[in-house]
């Protein structure tokens, strides 16, 4: 985990030198315009990075978590909105992978693999952020088919995806009533509220899903029904992996263009770098860098292994999204009021950063997770 091999090596600078090469002549007017250019992904699917960690034998390259972290932090470092959109076409790929039928796996892993097809992640509503247990949308089975009925809020890809992981209620009030399902995107019945207007991740679209009597097969469910909110808390506890490498990556490019700057920035007849108060700023942004990504990296090796990481993803989140929110600022702060103006790309770095305290659970129940986890540890 200190060291990448060989052969990470070679994936991370073969990552790096094409996302620089594809996402970054266009990362700025993508964001300006709030463009999601569909090309991009058909580019990243070419070269294996659509599907890092699934089988070979659904088209993915079959790759663990750690090398899944390090690919998305490279693609994190030259635009932040690919790398969550990378991270959230991956989030079905996992599902299905894990509590997927094999026909279920054949009809749609190749194609998310491959960037031909597009996945998106359905939990949250307007009344269920945090409390994801308490989401309304319902899914009432009628002899040979399932209706869904409901909406839901602040769905990255929504409005694009080709296939869409529904969690609905099927039972009873709270987590063991809920169910999953696999709702193609070009689904009867399915359509989307207006595409949110936000402050960063902007060439990544989020709208509502609604969905007004869709009608799905029996074998449209993914695992057992009264399962979904199991399903949906392992993609989490993997999602916050991706995310937490995400934030790395932005706050690595932060550090990086905030230091090159000092450098270059003369004031008083010296680099501004080798004032103390930027000198000392600059040094705690790249040491909180470093500390993240070796927590993303554990928790990315512990899953790997099977060994439980929920707490340790957790921490990786808590760890790197904040850091990235304050990496973000100061790099601003460094540039002065270059620093606040579109000629400079850590202004876009800092509006990036604030959505990853809040996206795959907010920070605050990432530490309820971890206060949980702590109790466990000793007994209590």
């Amino acid at each position: 985990m200190f060291e990448p091999s060989d052969e990470q090596r070679a994936l991370i600078e073969a990552t790096r030198g094409f996302c620089m090469d594809r996402l970054g002549p266009t990362a700025e007017a993508d964001d300006e315009h709030e463009r999601f250019d569909r090309a991009h992904l058909a580019a990243l699917g070419a070269q294996g990075l659509a599907g890092i960690a699934t089988s070979e034998a659904y088209g993915g390259l079959g790759l663990g978590y750690l090398e899944y972290a390090m690919v998305i932090e490279e693609i994190g470092a030259i635009s932040a909105s690919w790398a969550v959109g990378i991270a959230v076409t991956g989030l079905p790929q996992r599902i299905l992978a894990d509590f997927g039928t094999e026909e279920q796996r054949l009809r749609w892993m190749p194609g998310l693999a491959s960037g031909e097809l597009l996945g998106a992640f359905a939990l949250s509503e307007a009344g269920s952020g945090s409390d994801a247990a308490a989401l309304k949308t319902t899914a009432v089975r009628h002899a040979d088919k399932w209706v869904l009925t409901g909406s839901k809020y602040w769905i990255t890809h929504g409005g694009v995806a080709d296939l869409y992981i529904v969690m609905a209620r099927t039972g009873a009030p709270g987590p063991k009533g809920i169910s999953a399902f696999l709702v193609p995107g070009d689904a009867p019945g399915l359509s989307f509220g207006r595409k949110e207007r936000k402050m960063g991740l902007r060439a990544s679209p989020t709208a509502e899903v609604i969905l007004d009597g869709v009608e799905l097969p029996l074998d449209a469910m993914i695992g057992q029904e009264g399962g979904g909110f199991g399903v949906a808390m392992a993609a989490l506890d993997s999602g916050r992996i991706t995310i937490a490498a995400t934030a790395v990556g932005l706050a690595r490019s932060a550090t990086e263009y905030a230091a090159r700057y000092a450098a270059e920035r003369k004031q008083f007849g010296q680099a501004i770098i080798d004032f103390q108060g930027v000198g000392f700023m600059l040094a705690d942004m790249a040491t909180q860098v470093e500390y993240s990504r070796l927590l993303v990296h554990k928790a990315a090796w512990l899953r790997d292994n099977g060994r439980p990481y929920g707490d340790v993803a957790a921490m990786a989140k808590v760890t790197a999204t904040d850091a990235a929110m304050k990496i973000t600022t100061d790099a601003v702060q460094v540039l002065g009021g270059y620093g606040y103006c579109k000629d400079h790309p850590v202004e876009r770095y800092m509006r990036d950063a604030k959505i990853m305290q809040i996206v795959e659970g907010t920070n605050q129940v990432q530490r309820i997770v971890i206060a949980r986890a702590l109790k466990r540890r000793v007994g209590a």
